[in-house]
């Protein structure tokens, strides 16, 4: 995907900043590769977004604290349109997404002067999960799953027998984001055929773990996230596979990256503030570690890795910010 990259012409403070580093740190420099502790020293980072991204942050903000542990870097969860939101109002320095930026975004963006990169960080299957009682549905399509979660099911759709007929009569408990969250935009426009379209008598929350305490509390539950989250409840909830048309697929680190997993493999994002990290040591530091160690971080947080080509291609991301 081609970044949306708008370069800021000037950051007249940085050499002020880095005498100031060279003083406080004995020497120590931002040239040089930030994964071995080589940066600003002190500071701080702001990061907003999406729930589902947060984590893969998280996970690059605890490796961080390892190498710049004067370094704060916070990490909270307001969904990608809430994120977007204080991003494009110059609240944060980074914003977590788990979709790419709508052009009504980028247009409040380049209303507030906010330029902006974006970069490709790691992969994920968004997962479509069961009660473990559930012993019924393996695999849906993507038909199936249309019926279940179309504005057109509301009051009409509650029973697992409806779905297919070789089902229980099982009232079907419905969970899942809510619309401030890139996952509900992703979800609904991949399986509904419309970003935003979806029956509006389910249960709708930005933490996925509301999510997982709701399906994991009825028999007939079922809801939808990221593949992170299958994995650190699987005691909770059950993943089905997906038959987007070509027979059923589990979602894997594999099946993601190879396309396979379709239609709901997708790429996550985060997007830096160009001013923040041309002005900011604390945010450069932290955006160069994170790309430069983002196959160690997405292992971290049980995310599927780059391939190869997005790997260079962040890198190129990157380069376009220096």
């Amino acid at each position: 995907m081609t970044a949306k990259s708008l370069k800021l012409a000037g950051a007249s403070s940085i050499a002020a900043l880095a005498l100031l580093a060279l003083t406080a740190c004995g020497g120590q420099g931002g040239s040089g590769s930030t994964s071995e502790g080589e940066g600003a020293g002190t500071g701080s980072v702001t990061t907003d977004g999406s729930s589902t991204v947060a984590p893969l942050t998280e996970a690059a903000a605890d490796l961080f604290r390892d190498t710049e542990p004067g370094i704060n870097v916070t990490v909270a969860t307001s969904g990608t349109g809430g994120g977007f939101s204080k991003f494009c109002a110059g609240e944060t320095d980074v914003s977590n997404a788990s979709r790419a930026i709508s052009d009504e975004e980028i247009a409040e963006c380049e209303a507030n002067g906010i330029e902006f990169t974006e970069i490709v960080m790691a992969n994920d299957g968004l997962s479509v999960v069961v009660n473990p009682e559930n012993d019924w549905a393996t695999c849906l399509t993507v038909d199936q799953l249309a019926t279940m979660w179309g504005p057109e099911a509301e009051g009409s759709i509650t029973s697992w027998n409806q779905i297919d007929p070789s089902y229980p009569d099982e009232p079907i408990a419905l969970f899942g984001a809510g619309t401030d969250s890139g996952t509900f935009d992703y979800f609904t426009d991949a399986i509904n055929g419309e970003e935003g379209a979806i029956r509006t008598d389910y249960s709708p929350s930005e933490d996925d773990n509301i999510t997982v305490q709701g399906v994991s509390g009825a028999k007939g539950g079922v809801g939808f996230f990221g593949l992170s989250y299958v994995e650190e409840n699987a005691d909770s909830v059950r993943a089905v596979e997906i038959d987007g048309g070509s027979g059923c697929v589990a979602a894997t680190n594999e099946t993601v990256q190879d396309g396979s997993y379709q239609p709901l493999g997708r790429e996550l994002y985060i997007y830096v503030a160009n001013a923040s990290y041309t002005d900011k040591p604390a945010v450069k530091t932290f955006v160069d570690f994170y790309v430069s160690n983002s196959t160690d971080i997405a292992g971290n947080a049980l995310f599927v890795p780059l391939t190869d080509e997005q790997v260079t291609t962040a890198q190129d991301e990157l380069a376009a910010l220096a």
